[in-house]
This record gives structure tokens, C-alpha cells and sequence, in this order.
């Protein structure tokens, strides 16, 4: 069984709509947030891949359900599992929930490019190896 990441992220302000709901958009980027400090915590750092491999990691596809609503000041644990690891691309599926209660699900499709040409490529060997020991 894949193994899940979690992170958590408090309800700031200007999450949220004109209603004191988080505005839809932004739970793209709080599952964005939960994918880089899922690479951090592997010990990959974007910079890093983006400076000596001239790798960047660009969303693909993304669907999002939207179940409930979070509201200012809440804090949300975000969940991730890797579905699928390609050669040169990573299917995530993500969550966030609030307490018990689950508030959006994503599917996630990230591919490796080459950061000058934006043209695919191969994940840089060594961030694939820890993206499948995790």
C-alpha cells in the first residue's frame, strides 16, 4: 500500500471569498504546497533540480471535487499518495480534510520538463530513487 503524506495548513484571510469560505482556487494551492513539502521532506528540493539537472515539475492535469467548506481560521491536515511514478511523470491522488471531515479530493498528474526547452524529460535519477523508497 502507498504510503501517505500529510501536512497541515491553517485558513488565512485572504483564502478566503467574499461568503468567509476558502475560495475554491485556493485548494489548488494548498495541495500544490502539500506536494512541495512532500519532495522537501524526501530531501528534493526544487531549487536545487531546477539549478544543476534544469528539471521543473509542471502540473498536467488536475480534477477537483469540492465537498465542503472551510471557513477562516480552520486548520486542515492535506493528505497525499503517489498513484502511479512514470519515467517522467507522477500521479498524485490528494485530499484535505478538516478534523473528520473530508472537504476536497484531487487528481493530480505532474510532469518532469527540462526547465529551458519545457519539453519533457526523464525524472533526474536521484529524485527518483527517493520517490520510490518512500
Amino acid at each position: 500500500m502507498p504510503s501517505v503524506f500529510t501536512w497541515t495548513v491553517r485558513v488565512y484571510y485572504e483564502d478566503t471569498d467574499a461568503g468567509g469560505i476558502v475560495y475554491y482556487a485556493n485548494y489548488l494551492k494548498f495541495f500544490e504546497r502539500a506536494r512541495t513539502e512532500w519532495l522537501r521532506s524526501l530531501g528534493i528540493h526544487q531549487q536545487t533540480l531546477l539549478d544543476e539537472e534544469s528539471a521543473a515539475f509542471v502540473v498536467r492535469s488536475a480534477s477537483v471535487d469540492y465537498l465542503s467548506s472551510a471557513r477562516l481560521d480552520d486548520e486542515l491536515t492535506l493528505r497525499l499518495t503517489v498513484e502511479k511514478l512514470g519515467r517522467a511523470s507522477v500521479q498524485f491522488a490528494q485530499q484535505a480534510w478538516r478534523g473528520d471531515t473530508l472537504l476536497s479530493t484531487a487528481n493530480v498528474k505532474v510532469g518532469c520538463v527540462d526547465a529551458k526547452t519545457m519539453r519533457p524529460r526523464s525524472l533526474p535519477d536521484a529524485a527518483a530513487a527517493k520517490m520510490l523508497s518512500n
